[in-house]
């Protein structure tokens, strides 16, 4: 089974590590998640871009609406995702209780439906 990894970060918290302290974390994780991916268990990892590039578009009544940023009203954003292959919900967890960012935010896991089975269901 595969699980989205949600990586979100409260901007303040990254702002306020010194800059050796990130790329020392950061340089960590890259490690973490080669050694995943080697295993098989990482299939993949993205780092988004800041959210003054991200739109939403939203359609209501067959108009469509697009606006800057991202939606959603918090103070962590999403920063990033790795989508993981685990046997189950508890080995998704531990798998990212391993990576640091559930200390500048938080790490949201969320399993992924196989689009297969849906497109196989509503004969697409």
């Amino acid at each position: 089974m595969q699980y989205l990894l949600l990586i979100y970060i409260d901007p303040t918290l990254i702002q306020d590590l010194p800059a050796d302290e990130y790329d020392r974390v950061m340089r960590g994780c890259i490690q973490h998640a080669d050694k995943l991916e080697a295993e098989g268990t990482l299939v993949l990892s993205q780092r988004l871009e800041p959210v003054n590039q991200a739109r939403t578009l939203r359609t209501r009544d067959a108009q469509a609406r697009i606006t800057d940023g991202p939606f959603a009203e918090t103070r962590e954003l999403l920063a990033g995702f790795n989508l993981i292959n685990a046997p189950n919900h508890e080995e998704a967890m531990r798998i990212a209780q391993q990576f640091p960012w559930s200390r500048y935010g938080s790490i949201e896991v969320r399993p992924v439906e196989d689009m297969n089975v849906e497109r196989e269901r509503v004969g697409a």
